[in-house]
């Protein structure tokens, strides 16, 4: 008699199960929404009162940590996915997107770091000595070589992380195959969209919130109870 082999068309139970990684995507997909609502949008062109109020505002540094939050729940959210989708083809892919998102929010947040609470201290310096000259301080550390190069790295492997998670959706087959693509195009699309305007930046996070939302939507188990049951070996003679 041969030894029994686990049927791997049911899914895996990993570290994040299934429907915890749906309420963990839908909440990123909440808290990406909420980065560009929250912020302050006041011209950046010119220092002026307005623009070191804005910065040292606490919706500043709430905005910012919602954005960052999000990243911080993408790469638990995709080992959730890699294990709803053992036994198929989007196995491989969702391996892939666990390890570009960590290593790409790894990369993103210490910049996060710096945009939450270094151009927040600066602010709050400008707002209590009435100086104007904060712009040059801010953009020290918004330009820093190294700081943008790990950003704009950071940016790229989580960019990668939505492509092999939308490819890993689109090969999966427990889904229409279109519903990993808006959860890769803001992904994508996180870097260009800082040069657009606020509307610009707003209508992006709609996009990323609707491709996390629907990504959850693939993830969450297909019946109640379904993950709760323990795995059955198949006896094959």
């Amino acid at each position: 008699m041969n030894a029994p082999s686990i049927d791997r068309t049911r899914p895996d139970l990993g570290l994040v199960r299934p429907r915890t990684g749906a309420v963990l995507l839908a909440v990123a997909g909440v808290l990406f929404l909420a980065f560009p609502l929250l912020r302050p949008w006041v011209p950046e062109g010119v220092a002026t009162p307005e623009l070191a109020a804005a910065f040292a505002s606490g919706h500043w540094i709430a905005a910012h940590l919602c954005g960052a939050a999000g990243f911080w729940l993408l790469p638990a959210a995709f080992v959730a996915l890699r294990g709803r989708l053992a036994g198929t083809r989007g196995r491989a892919p969702a391996s892939g997107a666990v390890v570009t998102g960590w290593l790409g929010a790894g990369l993103v947040l210490p910049y996060f770091g710096a945009e939450i609470f270094g151009v927040h201290a600066i602010a709050r310096d400008a707002v209590t000595t009435g100086s104007l000259d904060f712009l040059p301080t801010i953009d020290a550390v918004r330009m820093q070589p190294v700081a943008m190069t790990l950003f704009g790295l950071g940016l790229l492997a989580v960019g990668a992380s939505g492509v092999l998670a939308s490819v890993a959706v689109w090969r999966g087959g427990l889904v229409p195959r279109w519903t990993g693509i808006p959860l890769a195009a803001g992904l994508v699309l996180y870097l260009p969209q800082f040069f657009t305007p606020p509307a610009g930046r707003i209508v992006h996070g709609v996009l990323l919130a609707v491709g996390c939302w629907l990504v959850a939507w693939a993830v969450r188990p297909d019946a109640e109870g379904d993950l709760d049951r323990p795995v059955t070996p198949v006896r094959r003679g």
